[in-house]
Formats: structure tokens, sequence, C-alpha cells
């Protein structure tokens, strides 16, 4: 028998309670309940956390945050954006995100929604809930502060509810913070709004789904969800209160003794998935998950899932759709990297895997505003399946842009063949299916086709902070040759890092292509030559490296160019990378963990680059 809390009281001996407490105690929380059993750590003093990549996961930049050209982002110039929410529904991908001018909690607050066909290439976005102006005079218990000409803060961790009779309604909550200290989702704020996203991409009214304590129509703005003359979306709230499940994402912002939340301690960012046997497993943060037996009406006691290693972003879980099970999350103590871990029964977890290992630079500071690719989160059970049965997830980076990430499924852990990828070849949409890509707004990473020389892998990188980079995964080597047709477009600036890399991310060797019209090779501390280039021509080059000998010679149209020692000794080879730009080491485990300053001007590009590849084969043993 297991003790369980939520809306129903049971009764248990003592005997049986004290028995659950001990078998907790010694095994974890129970054999059925989750755990990692993997031996992989990450390493937070390196992005990557040194775990090796999934293989054809895709980062894309949805959103970048741009003060000194609003008209190239959100209008406005704000420069915090996190707390992202997805869905997939008529055809499009859906994405709402929470917004602040500068830092957390910090009024105004509103809600942003963008859409996507193709989840590569998202709308402007457009204001869901706007900053709500909170009645002058109102205070909270415990605080002598009173709001004077003072707007809401949003905050919610559920962002889409699809409906039985197919309406996708959104929310949001309009909380209080009356000092930058001021949570908003204490309990205390005013309540939550709902409006309903129409299949023409327009929105239906807002009105109040649930108010907190002291609020009610008499004293808000918008009307209560039951004054709707539509039925069917009054049906579609209706059907979202009584759900036990929906009502868990409620809890933090909820009166704290709401009789519609069924475990009403404070739990945070609760995500989760069904069994075979329709139990339910829950996740929240701290990687704290229990088991509900009853769709989410009872729980067992939260309890942190042994093995896992994460602290307070949110963990996202989700069931795959080959029938196994995911979570992502951040599996260290600071915002990065982003990994996924695979279970085969949803309740033993055991590898670790990279998605995301990078961070962008920072460019306007805030309050807790952290560093890293952070609070992921993905398509909740029943708000709707991708066409292509991918696992997406979306989050924010340094609590400023936001991001998704495209995990193929099922989830390939290695290459088992080298690579002969010749982009004219390969079919349209296909090309980069084994491809890792960080492709930035500013940075894209992308296929294009050019009729008269046909399709190339092209990193277009503008961003004077970011860098697009484009990887790709080989079967592990001691010696390995990998050759491919590059073209750059200018030689007079921009740059491009070519590099061979172990499983854990580790460079053994560099080659560049440096903005002053020479190819070189990374000596040391310093740079061998390697040749000049022509912006427009295209090159066959060749590398061959030895990990065993610790040495590397670099072929230019068939010619030897050069012949180093590796600037760095690896054991083996894995993967070979471009990358648009300067390897980034900071923020490191020993920086401040809010950032105070900008960067100069973080929202001006520089004169485009632009790098492409036509063709790659590696060979190796």
């Amino acid at each position: 028998m297991r003790l369980k809390i939520g809306f129903r009281k049971v009764v248990i001996p003592i005997l049986c309670v004290v028995l659950v407490v001990l078998w907790s105690e010694m095994d974890g929380f129970g054999q059925d309940a989750v755990r990692y059993t993997g031996s992989v750590l990450a390493n937070p003093d390196y992005h990557h956390g040194e775990l090796k990549p999934v293989m054809g996961a895709h980062n894309i930049q949805v959103f970048r945050a741009n003060r000194e050209n609003p008209q190239w982002a959100d209008g406005q110039g704000w420069t915090y954006h996190h707390g992202p929410n997805l869905a997939y529904w008529n055809n499009r991908f859906f994405l709402q995100y929470l917004s602040n001018p500068v830092g957390e909690h910090i009024a105004p607050g509103e809600v942003s929604l963008t859409s996507s066909s193709d989840g590569y290439n998202w709308d402007t976005p457009v204001v869901l809930f706007p900053p709500y102006r909170i009645p002058d005079g109102t205070t909270k218990p415990g605080t002598d502060r009173v709001a004077v000409n003072l707007y809401s803060v949003l905050h919610q961790r559920m962002g889409f509810y699809l409906a039985k009779n197919d309406k996708l309604l959104t929310l949001g909550y309009y909380g209080i913070s009356l000092t930058p200290k001021d949570s908003p989702n204490d309990g205390q704020g005013i309540g939550r709004v709902v409006r309903e996203i129409n299949k023409d991409g327009s929105f239906g009214p807002i009105y109040f789904i649930r108010y907190n304590s002291n609020w009610n129509q008499k004293n808000t703005s918008y009307p209560f969800y039951k004054k709707s003359k539509d039925k069917a979306f009054v049906k579609a709230c209706d059907e979202l209160l009584s759900n036990p499940l929906m009502m868990m994402q409620w809890v933090e912002e909820a009166d704290r003794d709401d009789e519609l939340i069924p475990l009403k301690q404070q739990y945070k960012a609760f995500s989760y998935y069904h069994l075979p046997d329709n139990r339910v497993v829950g996740f929240w943060k701290h990687a704290l998950s229990a088991i509900s037996e009853d769709g989410g009406l009872n729980w067992t006691q939260p309890q942190r899932a042994p093995g896992f290693v994460t602290k307070a972003a949110k963990v996202w879980a989700q069931k795959l759709s080959d029938n196994t099970y995911a979570t992502v999350y951040n599996p260290s103590q600071f915002r990065w990297p982003l990994a996924i871990s695979t279970s085969k029964d949803g309740l033993n977890y055991e590898d670790l895997f990279l998605i995301n290992g990078e961070i962008s630079t920072m460019r306007y500071g805030g309050q807790h505003k952290s560093y890293g690719p952070q609070y992921v989160r993905g398509i909740l059970e029943g708000n709707g399946t991708p066409p292509d049965k991918n696992m997406w997830v979306t989050y924010s980076m340094n609590k400023e842009d936001i991001w998704v990430s495209k995990v193929p499924v099922p989830i390939v852990r290695k290459a088992t063949e080298h690579v002969d990828d010749q982009f004219d070849l390969m079919a349209d949409g296909e090309e980069l299916n084994n491809w890792n890509i960080f492709s930035p707004l500013w940075a894209t990473v992308k296929i294009e086709k050019n009729d008269s020389r046909g399709k190339w892998l092209t990193i277009r990188d503008k961003d004077p902070y970011d860098y697009g980079v484009a990887e790709r995964v080989f079967p592990t080597s001691k010696t390995v040759a990998a050759e491919f047709v590059l073209k750059a477009d200018q030689s007079d600036h921009g740059l491009l890092h070519i590099e061979l890399q172990d499983e854990t991310g580790h460079a053994a060797l560099r080659l560049i292509v440096d903005s002053d019209g020479m190819m070189k090779v990374k000596d040391g501390y310093n740079f061998s030559g390697v040749g000049s280039y022509i912006a427009g021509s295209e090159y066959n080059i060749r590398i061959e490296a030895d990990a065993v000998r610790n040495y590397f010679e670099v072929f230019v149209n068939g010619k030897k160019a050069v012949g180093r020692m590796c600037f760095a000794p690896v054991k083996s080879f894995s993967r070979i990378v471009f990358r648009s730009g300067e390897k980034r080491y900071y923020p490191t485990i020993e920086s401040p963990g809010m950032q105070q300053f900008d960067v100069e001007n973080g929202g001006i590009p520089v004169s485009e680059a632009t790098f492409s590849i036509k063709s790659l084969k590696t060979t190796g043993e």
C-alpha cells in the first residue's frame, strides 16, 4: 500500500506508513519510482558538459531580443523573455512566452505568441495578454508596500490546452510584484486568464478563468469566462477546470487552499506522462518525481529521483512517439548544458546525451537573468503531435532569447557508418537529418539551393556576439580522413573554424578560414599558413588525422598544404564541426550568477559572412 496525498484522505495503518518511509530511505523511494541508473555525468566546466550529442538535434532560435533595433524583435525593445510553452494544432506550432522590459518580476509584463508551420521559420510575435493595470491601493499581506501606477507581472507554467472539441485555449496569469524582490507566483496575484486561438490565426476575447482571493468580476478588467456567448468555448474551459493534471500546473499561482489543485504543496513546473498501465509519472523542478494511480488526483510523496542531477531549472518529461520516454533538463547545478536522458519503461533512465551545448552571449543584463539554455518545455500530452513524430522542445537562452530544438525520434546515440553527404544527391528536406545544428537568427545554418551550383549547407553570420554551428558525427576512429568542398563568399571579413573533435567535444585540431583572406591551422599558441583563398571559389579540402601519432595533414585541391601536431591530444575522433566564430568559454562556473551590464551594440548586425559546404565524406578506423 502506498502513502498518498491530494484530494482524498487515505487512512493507512501506522505500520504501513513506517514501512513506506523506511523503504523510501533505503532505496530512493520505491522500486517502481523514477531513477537515473546511468554512469554518464555532465561536467559544467564545459558548456557542452562533455556529453555526446544526440545525432540530428537541431537548435533553432525563434526570437532574438533587440533593444537597439526593436523593429527586428518585439517592436518595443524589451530584453527579458522567458518561460516558453509549446503546442501543435491546425498544422502549426504555437509558442508563447513571458516578457518584461529588463529583468525578472519587474513590471510591466506581457505574454507574446509566435507560430510556425515547420518549426524553423517563425512569425513575428504578437501580444496575447497585454500589461494589466493593478488598481491603485492594492497591497499584499505581510508588506506595507502599496500599488501606485503599477502593472502586473505575468507568470505561468501552463500555456495551452487543446480541448476535446478542438478548441485551442491559451492561458496566462496576472501576478503582483510590489517590489523587484516580490514574487508574482505566491498565490496572491489577481488571477488566471484565457482566450481562444482561432483557426484563422485570430484570437478570441480575454476572460478570467480563475480568480485569486479578493478578486472577482466586479474589480477586474476582463469578464469571467462564463459570460462568453460561445458555448463551445465555455465547454472547453469547463473541461480544462475538471482535469486534475491540468490543475497541477497551476499550483504556484493559485490560492494555497484552492480546491481544484490536487497536490497543494509548492512543487514547481509540473510535467508528466502516462505509463502503459495508465499510471501517471510526474516531474517537477529539482528532479522531484511522484506517481499517480488515479489520473492525478492523488500522488505518492514527491522526492528527488535518485541519480538525477539538476537544480532549480525545469525538468521536461515526455513519452516519445516510439513508446520510449525522455527527460530533458540541465544536468548540473548550473543552467547548462541542455541534455536528454531516455528510458524504455518510463522509470529507469539509463543514459545522458547532449541537445544544446552552446551559451549565447548575454547581451543585456537584468535581474535574475541566469546563463544558459533553460526552463525547457515540450508539447504536453493532448496538445498536439507534429507530423514528423519527433520531439520538439522550447526554452529560453539566458532568459533573453527564445529557442526550439528538434530531437529526432527514435533517439540516435551514435553513428554506425562514415559520412558520405553529397547534398545535391539527397532528397529535399532530408539533407541535414544526421547533422547537429545551432542556428541563431543572425547566424543561420540551413541548406540553400543555387540553380547553377546546386545545394549547399550554408552558414550566414551577421551576429556580432553569436555564431552558427554545423556538426556531423561519424564512427569513433583513431585515424580519420575528412574531405569536403568549401566556399566562402568573402575574404575580407568573417571567420570559420573547422575542427575534428572527440566524443566529448574536445577539439584536437583546427583549420581556420580567416578574415585576412588566408586559411591557417592552429599550431599551439601560433598559427601556420595553409594558403590564401579567393571569395566565391570552391576548394576541395582533405584533413587526415592520426590520434595515436597526435598528427594531422591538410590537403587543398589535392596538394598537401601543411602537416602539424594536434594542438590537443585526443584518444580518437568522433565528429567534425564547422563554426562561424571563436569558441566561447564564458560564462564559467565561477562567473557571477547575475549579469549587471550590457554588451556594446548587441542589437546591431555586422557585415554578413557566408560559408558553404557542398559535400562531406569521412573514412577512418
